[in-house]
């Protein structure tokens, strides 16, 4: 279900010789916020040439792979920028950009967010180095090896006949609903996060649990597992302070949901498609 074509995309540890820096793309973060040039309305990553034009100081840069024959970087700078470049948060691209560039700006502000905060050793205190064959960090006195963070988590559609469960965070705008979901605690398997999560949530149980597909997601390193359950018991109780509102909503008559590049938009379209008659998109 995830809209990156494998054959499109090829991860790379290390740079590669021969690399085209000029073309390059650089996915480039200041301040917790990623750079583009916005051409149409649509917002790119800066090539390398476009940084000849910028006055920055790079601080990190992490090569990722290449994504359709272009090499792809991750990077961090500080300084103004010129007129005519633009930042903002990655939420920003949501919905603006194809949903392969989105996967890969996600993946880039992981890395660097992952950069930032391993610096030094959890177990002694020691400056990490780059490991030499993983993208990972590596102590040179303890020897402790340090991934790229990855949080697991459910995210999970409840349904009862044609309608559908949907939820507002107690953060979101009003009107907009969306599917449940929550971090996998430790010790649990997947399948006990969704029964724990919906019911803590709304009070419901489930079962039937179907899963649909996950997705990569960086807020904030999210790795999301989508089901599908069916109502089985229970009286809607939202959570205080986390769930503003929950409610059964007919396929047919559906409020302002996230967009198609969410996990849960594929959900709910799964549902819908099912309820409709229609097939399911792949």
């Amino acid at each position: 279900m995830w809209p990156i074509n494998p054959d499109e995309f090829t991860s790379i540890v290390g740079e590669p010789e021969g690399l085209n820096e000029a073309e390059a793309w650089f996915f480039l973060f200041i301040a917790g916020e990623i750079v583009s040039l916005v051409e149409q309305g649509i917002p790119r990553p800066l090539t390398g040439d476009d940084l000849r034009w910028v006055d920055i100081d790079m601080h990190y840069r992490h090569y990722l792979g290449r994504f359709q024959g272009r090499d792809c970087f991750a990077a961090e700078a500080s300084g103004q920028l010129p007129e005519g470049y633009s930042r903002s948060g990655l939420r920003g691209w949501l919905g603006r950009v194809d949903p392969a560039v989105f996967y890969l700006a996600g993946r880039a502000q992981q890395i660097v967010e992952w950069h930032n905060t391993h610096q030094y050793c959890s177990r002694c205190g020691t400056q990490m180095q780059d490991h030499a064959e993983d993208r990972a960090k590596q102590c040179p006195q303890c020897g402790l090896i340090a991934y790229p963070r990855l949080s697991p988590s459910i995210i999970v559609l409840v349904c009862k006949g044609e309608e559908m469960l949907l939820a507002r965070n107690a953060s979101w705008p009003t009107g907009m609903y969306s599917t449940l979901a929550g971090f996998v605690e430790p010790g649990e398997s997947i399948e006990q996060t969704v029964h724990r999560e919906v019911f803590e949530e709304v009070g419901l149980r489930v079962g039937n649990l179907k899963y649909l597909g996950s997705q990569s997601w960086p807020f904030p390193n999210s790795l999301m597992l989508g089901f599908h359950a069916d109502y089985e018991s229970g009286e809607i109780a939202c959570l205080d302070g986390e769930i503003a509102d929950a409610r059964w909503f007919r396929f047919d008559a559906m409020p302002n949901v996230p967009p198609g590049t969410a996990i849960s938009k594929w959900l709910i379209d799964a549902f819908v498609g099912a309820m409709s008659g229609r097939p399911p998109v792949p």
